[in-house]
């Protein structure tokens, strides 16, 4: 099987926050990237979307961005946006803080999306009967820079205040909730100035690339948008002052003649109790009983589409990182099945408004594994 592994010569998505609080003059951070020391103020932006190729590809639209062209990170599978601020906030990678896709089976509660908090594909609200301190124990980065004496802000959009997946990653600093780019940038620079840390994200870039495809006329609108937010940002950082701009992951745009409708064959669903992730990074929850038949199903019909792997066989590639802790194995399918090329694996009839993008994510190729480390000091 020619199984993709992570590249250990990459430093990972988790290690920027950790090296970034190290150069504050943090306690009790490890540092695996080599930044300048003794800042004076900083802040790690995330531009939900913005893959390492996407922005090679695409310098023309981001010259600022394109400018600060320098390392690349790997952000781990799978490649989405839980997992990515979840190694953003607790600087450990999907094995540990249990973040393994946009949506996965949690005991006693199901399949859950990470995102909205609720049952998925539907249901009401979970914070209450499954509080996200319980799902992600762990101490974020956020939380440790807190009690090292750091001041902590969190710049994002005012409607995550709150929500299910801010209280179980990115718990610890002051939420600042912004409505656009403006207030966005306005914060970040005013943070910066004060002597603080903050974490800061902008979606917009991901949900035009999910509508209209990465690459097209209105994601690189929107890639604009974002390098004059940059531009901004630079032009208030202070002597002593950091931008670090990563992302969580890149986007593939998806072919029609590749595209897999999960729910219209039977061959598929026989056997299976439930199904999590999202359509380039799925997880196969089996009945008892029928894990072999549905694992021989599953690689025969898919094989051309996309890699189908055990649990064990998944863990022991180093997808989930290093190490995977008790907690989080019950949480990954039984069956793990990322895609290859422009496949995604979709369900019409569950899923129809993921099922209808254009773009996509969650897959271990390097499309969407890598992404840029871009620094910039005041």
């Amino acid at each position: 099987m020619d199984l993709p592994h992570p590249d250990p010569g990459l430093a990972h998505l988790a290690d920027v926050v950790p090296a970034v609080l190290t150069a504050m003059g943090a306690a009790g951070f490890e540092s695996r990237i080599e930044l300048r020391g003794d800042l004076a103020g900083a802040c790690v932006l995330l531009i939900d979307g913005l893959g390492a190729e996407l922005l090679d590809t695409y310098a023309d639209d981001a010259p600022v961005l394109a400018a600060l062209r320098g390392q690349t990170l790997q952000v781990g599978f799978p490649s989405t946006t839980a997992a990515g601020l979840a190694a953003i906030g607790t600087g450990c990678h999907s094995g540990e803080h249990g973040f393994v896709g946009y949506s996965f089976r949690v005991p006693s509660a199901g399949v859950v999306n990470a995102l909205r908090w609720r049952p998925h594909p539907w249901g009401d609200d979970l914070r209450e009967s499954m509080p996200p301190e319980q799902v992600q124990p762990l101490p974020t980065t956020f939380e440790r820079a807190a009690a090292a004496g750091v001041d902590v802000s969190v710049v994002s959009g005012a409607e995550f205040t709150g929500s299910g997946l801010t209280r179980a990653v990115l718990r610890g600093g002051r939420y600042r909730g912004v409505h656009a780019l403006g207030d966005l940038a306005a914060t970040v620079r005013e943070v910066i100035a004060e002597g603080g840390f903050c974490y800061g994200y902008h979606s917009e870039v991901d949900l035009l690339g999910h509508l209209h495809g990465p690459g097209s006329p209105a994601w690189r609108m929107q890639l604009r948008q974002v390098d004059r937010l940059v531009e901004s940002v630079l032009e208030g950082l202070p002597a002593g002052g950091l931008l670090a701009v990563v992302a969580d992951h890149g986007m593939v745009g998806v072919a029609d003649a590749d595209v897999i409708d999960l729910d219209s064959d039977p061959a598929l669903l026989d056997g299976v109790d439930a199904i999590g992730g999202e359509p380039r990074a799925r997880h196969v929850y089996v009945v008892d009983g029928a894990f072999d038949d549905v694992l021989a199903s599953w690689r025969d019909r898919l094989a051309e589409q996309s890699w189908v792997l055990t649990r064990d066989e998944a863990i022991d590639a180093g997808w989930f990182g290093a190490r995977v802790a008790d907690p989080v194995r019950d949480r990954i399918g039984d069956i793990v099945a990322a895609a290859r090329g422009t496949a995604a694996l979709v369900r019409r009839s569950t899923e129809p408004l993921e099922s209808a993008l254009i773009g996509h994510h969650g897959s271990i190729t390097t499309a969407e594994q890598r992404v840029p480390l871009l620094l910039a000091y005041g």
